[in-house]
């Protein structure tokens, strides 16, 4: 919906046959996701609360990492997906990250009776910011809002300004009263804000992904901005392609280190990383650009391939366990 005129610029269905198959349009909370994979583990896999604060090498190819509560690890194998923030990226020498000059706040909504929405993404663009609602089942509503930040009207950043500054943008589109209605419900420890920030996409291109028997893995790799929703999607990618790779050196024939799997899962994601990342920021820019010649050829023009954006980054075959 264009946040300019209010109205419909483009509905399409999601359920389309794509490359690998039919496309599937899913809002998954984070907390289930991580407990879901957990769960697939060993008990005592995971060891909690333990933040890296630098990696330092042996001389033998062992990394030693120095955590946070001052005790340290030892690992044949370094694979950071340590975040945006990543301390192993850093390590690696990735480009350091950069601002998109936006800022994004997010919530979660629930109705414990059933909140009786369609299964539908509703995304509003516009105006110098970009806002959506997602139904995550049929209790859950997921909502958003990206936009520049100029100052003095958005200084105050605490949860429950953030809630009154969202129903502001929201009410001068006049937005649905069902969007209004899952920002209005949304706990106060739900509404979370943070910069988007992003690594430069052509950085990725030269860029040391591996070095020896470490690389990195999700955000540490490809942070970018949230416009295709495609962040945590790229991540599990990611883990496909490694655990392929280090698999095929490990209970393989033998003719491949574990450094050589590492370098060649790097190759696989190096193009992929910075085509999502690059995509990503394009869209942002033109659907939350508010200048007059920006709005009308988005609304008039683009509204129909911005909305195919939402599936043709998805459409990507990352291949099989």
């Amino acid at each position: 919906m264009s946040s300019s005129t209010g109205e419909v610029a483009r509905e399409m269905d999601l359920r389309v046959q794509g490359k690998p198959g039919p496309h599937e349009a899913r809002c998954v909370q984070r907390n289930v996701l991580l407990e879901t994979l957990e769960a697939e583990l060993p008990r005592g896999t995971i060891r909690y609360s333990c933040k890296i604060v630098w990696v330092d090498d042996d001389g033998d190819g062992t990394k030693i990492l120095h955590l946070a509560d001052g005790s340290t690890l030892r690992a044949k194998v370094l694979i950071g997906c340590d975040g945006i923030n990543s301390v192993v990226a850093r390590w690696l020498g990735l480009a350091k990250l950069s601002d998109s000059g936006r800022t994004a706040t997010r919530g979660h909504a629930r109705y414990p009776d059933g909140h009786g929405l369609e299964h539908k993404i509703m995304q509003f663009s516009g105006q110098g910011f970009r806002a959506g609602m997602v139904p995550c089942n049929d209790t859950d509503v997921y909502w958003f809002l990206t936009w520049s930040p100029t100052g003095k009207e958005d200084d105050d950043r605490s949860p429950a300004a953030m809630k009154q500054f969202v129903l502001t943008k929201l009410r001068s589109i006049n937005a649905p009263a069902k969007v209004l209605d899952a920002v209005e419900r949304s706990e106060m420890n739900d509404v979370l804000v943070a910069p988007v920030r992003y690594r430069p996409p052509l950085s990725l291109l030269s860029a040391s992904i591996s070095k020896g028997s470490v690389c990195v893995a999700g955000d540490a790799l490809h942070p970018t901005t949230p416009d295709l929703a495609q962040g945590a999607c790229v991540a599990l990618e990611d883990a496909v392609v490694l655990a392929r790779c280090l698999g095929d050196a490990i209970v393989g024939d033998g003719t491949e280190t574990v450094e050589a799997a590492l370098r060649r899962y790097a190759g696989i994601r190096r193009w992929r990383s910075a085509q999502v990342i690059a995509a990503s920021y394009v869209v942002g820019l033109v659907q939350q650009g508010d200048r007059a010649v920006v709005s009308f050829v988005r609304d008039r023009m683009l509204s129909g391939l911005l909305a195919k954006g939402l599936l043709m980054m998805p459409d990507y075959d990352c291949g099989t366990l």
